[in-house]
């Protein structure tokens, strides 16, 4: 098979069967596990310019895998980037990032809305090494500006947001953020490239969880970075090089059968999230949802134009706060409780007190996360099936 360099006519969907995978002599056609930690070498010499960097080639699988490779050349295909990195999670790859590309006195802004995990590694981890952080509101560009310092190397952001679904107008912060020499770095977890394709609207970086959409069976754990060749191709790659969190070769096989369903699974996903979304805000019960694709979303029009898809994740505010969220969730039997997403089974959790649960209180009010708040990632059951185990929630609630 070609590089995917090679193969820029292909549809999206031929990409994410085809591309990065190159066969060996035997001829398979799967991709194989190359399980090995390290490679032989033909001779002394040839080794030495592996190990320079003169010629290409594996070397060792903390940083050079092929089976690993093959996950990050079919990805950077789909993103449209020029390279990929692979890392043990996505949190390793966020880490990546910040570590590669900042140093000691650099200043990041950042969403205010993120994963909870970020936060922490930005305000109580980044900071030791002398990286401070500036939180703004996602969809205020005028707060971005406002927040900016000579020493800003960095803008951060989730979009749609965890858990709130809140949207950032990518391309007014990417023009933003070149106009002032920063960098712009997307987390395209929820819609991944099926649904956004963040490099079109003048991002500089793309980070994924694997963990979620790009596996889709909560199978295993992984992280990317999407870019250029330059920052992530070497920079990031010669942190991972040196430090290690390194994904596992059966993991990268994993994400790679992930890829090539993608497509499939998003646009049902986000069938399924639509129509949840829809039947709730018809429930008394349910104070307000969040859910770009619906025209109550204050943002449904900036989905509309810069997504082509609406994503499976629909979250609600309950009237009667944590009591009344924990017994919806309590009395669901089909729903998984649990805070990963992006599973072909449908999970539920409560935010303020799992994904968000390290947080401070005045850590949460600011990022919008109340007590009442219920995510859903929608799977790959039947609506109906969801509908009548929400309900049966509901009715506990009357």
């Amino acid at each position: 098979m070609p590089p995917s360099d090679d193969l820029p006519e292909l549809g999206f969907a031929s990409l994410a069967v085809r591309a990065g995978q190159t066969r060996t002599p035997e001829g398979e056609h799967a991709e194989p596990i190359f399980a090995t930690s390290s490679f032989v070498f033909a001779s002394a010499a040839e080794a030495a310019a592996r190990f320079s960097g003169a010629t290409p080639g594996n070397i060792y699988s903390r940083f050079t895998n092929p089976t690993v490779r093959m996950f990050q050349d079919r990805l950077a295909a789909l993103e449209g980037g020029e390279s990929c990195i692979a890392t043990s999670s996505g949190m390793a790859a966020i880490l990546a990032t910040c570590m590669a590309l900042l140093k000691s006195g650099d200043h990041i802004v950042s969403a205010n809305s993120i994963f909870g995990s970020t936060i922490s590694l930005f305000t109580h981890y980044l900071s030791k090494f002398g990286i401070a952080t500036s939180y703004v509101s996602l969809s205020d560009p005028a707060a971005w500006e406002a927040a900016i310092r000579p020493e800003t190397r960095l803008f951060y952001l989730e979009t749609p947001c965890n858990p709130l679904m809140e949207l950032a107008d990518i391309q007014a912060l990417a023009d933003l953020a070149h106009a002032h020499g920063i960098l712009l770095v997307v987390d395209n977890c929820f819609c991944t490239p099926v649904l956004q394709r963040p490099f079109t609207l003048g991002a500089d970086l793309v980070i994924h969880s694997a963990t979620k959409y790009l596996d889709g069976q909560g199978r295993c754990v992984g992280g990317a970075v999407v870019g250029d060749r330059q920052r992530v191709g070497t920079d990031i790659y010669g942190f991972l090089r040196t430090a290690g969190p390194t994904m596992s070769p059966f993991n990268a096989w994993v994400f790679l059968k992930g890829l090539e369903t993608l497509q499939l699974r998003m646009r049902a996903h986000s069938a399924t999230a639509l129509q949840l979304a829809q039947w709730l805000e018809t429930q008394p019960a349910v104070e307000r949802v969040y859910y770009p694709g619906l025209p109550s979303h204050p943002q449904h029009e900036l989905a509309k134009r810069q997504q082509s898809g609406f994503g499976g994740i629909v979250s609600f505010e309950l009237r009667g706060g944590r009591q009344a969220a924990w017994r919806l969730i309590d009395a669901t039997q089909l729903i998984s409780i649990t805070a990963n997403l992006g599973d072909a089974k449908t999970t539920i959790t409560h935010p303020a007190t799992t994904t968000h649960g390290r947080l401070t209180p005045q850590e949460r009010e600011r990022a919008g996360i109340g007590e009442g708040l219920i995510r859903i990632s929608a799977g790959l059951e039947e609506a109906a099936d969801l509908q009548a185990d929400l309900e049966r929630g509901l009715r506990q609630l009357a």
